[in-house]
């Protein structure tokens, strides 16, 4: 196979593995997290992805079987190969344009007969009474250019005189006074702060379960340096974390709705179930999602819309710092079948609504990212303004279970507030090869569906 027809034959499946799908362009580059034009150029031949990663994920999203991913593998190994060659090419070039011109050894110069004399060094002066003579080691590189210096004697006694009371005065500022003990003065930090010393707060933070409930945690890095009056001045807890000064448990001053079976639109939700076509209810409308998920132990296939709806409990602003994804678990996608939302033929569409994020969960590090032109956190609410969050979570390669941390702050009080489906993890997984169904509108049964899901 020749170089350009390696580059060729991979443009040509990716370009058929997308005209099957049914999915645009625009569609595969938001699953893909690429641009619509990096992803023209890798189906046009114009260009060959340096990582295999992302040729994989969308051999995936268009429902490749593992004949054709072994074959696109094997295209794109012999496409990166060419890639090389042709970046080689011009190097080899140059380097053989080199050897060419490359002149030979010069003659070496005859000896000269005589050797230059040496030139003849005036006597130095024998050393006096008050002078030190200075090593050329210890005089620093200039050494070789004031061999001759010397410092008188009197200079040299001074200087030390100086250095040694400026030594014990250091040395008597950093004395304790009052005989105080090293262990009641505080633990200074590495990058200079003193860290208040809690006797009641020693233990380490224990990590919270993939099961726990919602909870709202204060920070360790800034409970280390917060001044105690200052924290029981306006209702926290000593220790810098967010709790009452009577002791108990402080509600974060914000609130969360959590909506995590909504849809971005029928045609795009689906659903893995490990029950066969006849024992699974015909497609539920969107509000009623939830009943039927619970009721079949449905999935989220492919992806996973979660709605949140942020909003402060008090009159005090909120700030939103920022969401964090964390996996409690990720293995094999589930072999169940998948059943789609949308009836076939019924368009669907809609634009992208404000506040709209996502989230690849086949990613080593998933990583909360806003859509293209929307602006990223922080944000602020209140409890007459609140926030509508809408995060898309996509995952192919693998079953994910995951949930959010949203950090927060308001006044002197912070902390991080886990979002979930009520205490469980959120759970999203991949759904390529597995038998997919659908329900034709005004039908009675799901029947096998006529084309790969879109999911």
């Amino acid at each position: 196979m020749s170089d350009g027809a390696a580059g060729s034959d991979f443009a040509e499946l990716l370009r058929e593995l997308k005209d099957r799908s049914g999915l645009s362009y625009g569609t595969l580059a938001k699953r893909l997290h690429m641009s619509t034009s990096t992803l023209h150029r890798y189906c046009n031949g114009d260009a060959v992805p340096a990582d295999y990663a992302p040729v994989e994920r969308l051999a995936r999203l268009c429902k490749a079987g593992p004949e054709e991913l072994v074959e696109l593998h094997r295209r794109w190994v012999l496409a990166d190969a060419q890639r090389g060659r042709k970046a080689d090419a011009p190097e080899k070039r140059a380097a053989a344009a080199g050897t060419a011109t490359e002149p030979g050894p010069e003659p070496k110069p005859e000896p000269k007969a005589e050797a230059a004399a040496e030139p003849v060094r005036d006597p130095e002066p024998a050393p006096g009474p008050d002078t030190v003579r200075v090593p050329e080691a210890a005089a620093g590189p200039d050494a070789a250019g004031r061999r001759g210096r010397r410092i008188p004697r009197p200079a040299l006694l001074a200087g030390i005189t100086v250095v040694a009371l400026l030594g014990a005065a250091a040395l008597a500022v950093q004395l304790p006074s009052g005989g105080t003990d090293a262990k009641n003065t505080g633990t200074t930090a590495a990058d200079g702060t003193a860290a208040h010393h809690t006797p009641g707060n020693s233990a380490p933070p224990k990590t919270g379960s993939s099961t726990a409930p919602p909870s709202s945690s204060g920070s360790s890095a800034s409970s280390a340096s917060t001044d105690p009056a200052a924290g029981a001045a306006d209702g926290a807890a000593p220790d810098g974390s967010s709790r009452p000064a009577d002791g108990g448990t402080a509600t974060p001053p914000l609130t969360v709705d959590t909506r995590p079976y909504s849809w971005e639109s029928p045609c795009s939700q689906h659903y893995l179930i490990n029950r066969g076509p006849a024992d699974v209810a015909p497609p539920p409308l969107e509000t009623d999602a939830t009943a039927w998920v619970t009721a079949h132990q449905a999935v989220s296939s492919g992806e996973q819309y979660v709605t949140l709806t942020v909003q402060g409990s008090g009159r005090q602003t909120v700030v939103l710092e920022g969401l964090t994804v964390r996996t409690a678990q990720r293995s094999s996608p589930l072999a169940w079948n998948d059943y789609a939302m949308g009836y076939p033929g019924v368009g669907c569409g809609g634009n992208v609504p404000t506040r709209s994020f996502t989230v690849a969960l086949d990613a080593m590090r998933p990583a909360v990212v806003p859509e293209a032109g929307h602006r990223d956190f922080p944000f602020k609410v209140s409890g007459s303004d609140p926030e509508v969050f809408y995060i898309t979570a996509d995952a192919s390669a693998y079953s994910v279970d995951w949930y959010l941390e949203l950090s927060w702050s308001s006044g002197s009080r912070h902390g991080t507030l886990r979002i979930d489906d009520k205490g469980r993890p959120f759970r999203t997984s991949g759904d390529n090869g597995r038998p997919a169904y659908e329900f034709p509108l005004g039908g009675e049964a799901w029947r096998p569906a006529s084309s790969p899901s879109a999911g």
